[in-house]
Formats: C-alpha cells, sequence, structure tokens
C-alpha cells in the first residue's frame, strides 16, 4: 500500500500545481470568494487526477460512474473546506496547504476503498 501511496502522491504534486494556479487566477483575478475559487482548482486538477491515478496507480479502467463518484466526493469536500475557510477568514495560501494535505490522504482512502475497489 505504501508504494500505491508513492505514486498517488507524485500524481498529486503535479495534480496540487494545477489547483494552486487554478485557485490563485480566479482569486488575483476575478476576486472571487475561496470556495469558488478552490471549487473552480478542483474542477480542473480533478479530471487530470483521475485519469492518471485510474491508469498509473491503480491500473484500473476509467469509467463515468467512478469519474461521477470521485469528482462528488473531492468536489464537495473542496468546496466545504472553502466555505469554512471563507466562514473563519482563513487565509487563501492556508486554505490551500489544508485542503491539499487532507484531500491527498482522504483521497487515496476514497480512490482505493470505493472507486477503484476491483
Amino acid at each position: 500500500m505504501l508504494k500505491l501511496f508513492a505514486k498517488y502522491t507524485s500524481i498529486g504534486v503535479l495534480n496540487t500545481l494545477i489547483h494552486w494556479g487554478v485557485f490563485a487566477l480566479v482569486v488575483s483575478i476575478f476576486y472571487a470568494p475561496q470556495s469558488i475559487a478552490n471549487l473552480s482548482g478542483f474542477c480542473v486538477a480533478v479530471t487530470f487526477s483521475f485519469f492518471m491515478n485510474a491508469r498509473y496507480t491503480f491500473r484500473s479502467t476509467a469509467s463515468r460512474y467512478r469519474y461521477f463518484i470521485f469528482v462528488a466526493f473531492m468536489g464537495s469536500m473542496a468546496f466545504i473546506t472553502g466555505v469554512v475557510a471563507d466562514m473563519l477568514k482563513i487565509r487563501a495560501i492556508a486554505t490551500l496547504v489544508f485542503f491539499s494535505g487532507s484531500s491527498l490522504v482522504i483521497g487515496f482512502l476514497y480512490s482505493k476503498f470505493v472507486v477503484f475497489k476491483d
């Protein structure tokens, strides 16, 4: 399981760069709240993450159903994280760091035991 997590983490690094880049653009150019910026970054990055992890980490087939349950779960987590950060007036960078760390661990477990459970 450690080897799988290492693969998931390496894809997660690229995923995080994509997510953070979109987050920064949405906050700084469109002046959107963190909840919307976090969800936007997530939407772009999640597709990359799903297909890369299906193929390279879990060596499983990607399906619409699997994509849907992965996106729904992780998207809810991204949005709720942003909403809570907005309510607590947490700085954007702290929101990104927290979401990146928590989504790495929770996303891996959800992917392994639910999405790509074969």
